[in-house]
């Protein structure tokens, strides 16, 4: 406890500084002690205003690894499942804040031989925010073109991957049967899957060393800068959601790195200035990949004959069949206090 010893008592800490009143020096020495404690506090904050605000969002997300598990997918359902396993953690996200990673919703639209699937982080009820599109077009000579396009405030423009497959991927003989039914996730916030919990983001390099476990690196996935499908881009203009966006307008990729324009090329600055990252080494040839790490959820020497789904009860929380995904109608409330009460289910478009 500080007392009053003949003026003016200053203490920090376990220091105690005892000052005569009546002089000059001693007012003298007071003002400059406050001044040297505003002086710091100003400047601590605006280190962290400053730290804050270097966050690179799009750290949080391989692509390569998005379009890699939905090649692996059996259909739409089993790509969402894919995503948000907690497991595989694909997913590094954590826009709203919440110290929690977002849970990516997956819709879609279909117009002739074009099928546009949106990938959107749930960050409150009804608000979601586009992180990622995949496109898959069919030509008239049955040829499939798919490409994963980068949310353009997230990545920045013409940030485009197009996988080539080791195997057609199994949910392309059903995208243009005569009785396909569109995909539209039935998720929202707070009602999730019963497979599905929240886990706490990673750091940046824990989680480039989990999600590079993920990739087939038998798959060739090409850095292009052009869109190729004119239909997907007319269709993403019906769906698209971009809540956090227009919220932070200043975390856009354009402000957060003005001297690059989208993802790749900040990659390629970061490998030229000695920051090396194994998967921006690999964005035109892919790497052989000689992993043997047992979590891996598919063994590569298997490419001589199409791929067979791996995973055991040992790898997911549930097996993915069509019950693991069946609407609960009840929140995920089994290893996150925050969920207390499950709510109805919106119509799956509507949107603030």
């Amino acid at each position: 406890m500080l007392k009053l010893i003949h003026g003016i008592v200053i203490g920090c800490g376990e220091k105690v500084l005892i000052i005569k009143s009546n002089t000059m020096k001693t007012k003298f020495f007071f003002l400059s002690i406050a001044t040297l404690f505003f002086v710091n506090t100003i400047y601590s904050q605006n280190r962290n205003t400053v730290n804050a605000s270097n966050s690179e969002i799009s750290d949080n997300l391989d692509l390569k690894a998005v379009v890699s598990i939905f090649g692996d997918s059996k259909n739409l359902e089993d790509f969402e499942y894919r995503l948000n396993n907690p497991k595989y953690k694909i997913s590094n996200l954590d826009l709203n804040d919440d110290r929690q990673v977002d849970y990516l919703r997956v819709i879609e639209s279909v117009e002739g031989n074009t099928h546009l699937i949106v990938i959107q982080a749930i960050l409150e009820r009804d608000i979601f925010q586009d992180v990622a599109t995949i496109e898959v077009e069919k030509d008239r000579y049955n040829r499939m073109q798919v490409q994963v396009v980068g949310n353009v405030y997230m990545y920045g423009n013409n940030y485009i991957y197009e996988p080539v497959y080791d195997h057609s991927p199994i949910l392309f003989t059903y995208f243009w049967a005569p009785n396909y039914r569109v995909y539209h996730s039935r998720w929202n916030w707070r009602y999730y899957p019963r497979f599905y919990y929240y886990w706490r983001p990673f750091p940046i390099y824990r989680y480039h060393r989990n999600v590079g476990l993920w990739i087939n690196y038998n798959n060739h996935y090409n850095y292009v800068n052009v869109r190729r499908s004119a239909v997907a881009t007319n269709l993403y203009r019906n769906v698209r959601a971009n809540s956090y966006e227009i919220r932070n307008p200043e975390r856009s990729f354009v402000r957060r790195n003005n001297s690059v324009s989208n993802r790749y090329e900040l990659d390629r600055n970061r490998t030229s200035n000695g920051s090396n990252r194994s998967e921006n080494n690999n964005a035109i040839t892919p790497r052989s990949n000689t992993r043997t790490d047992i979590e891996t959820p598919r063994q590569n020497n298997q490419s001589a004959k199409p791929r067979q789904n791996t995973r055991t009860e040992s790898d997911t929380p549930r097996r993915n069949q069509s019950d693991s995904n069946a609407p609960r109608g009840r929140e995920n409330n089994e290893k996150n206090p925050r969920s207390t009460s499950p709510r109805e289910e919106r119509s799956p478009n509507s949107r603030r």
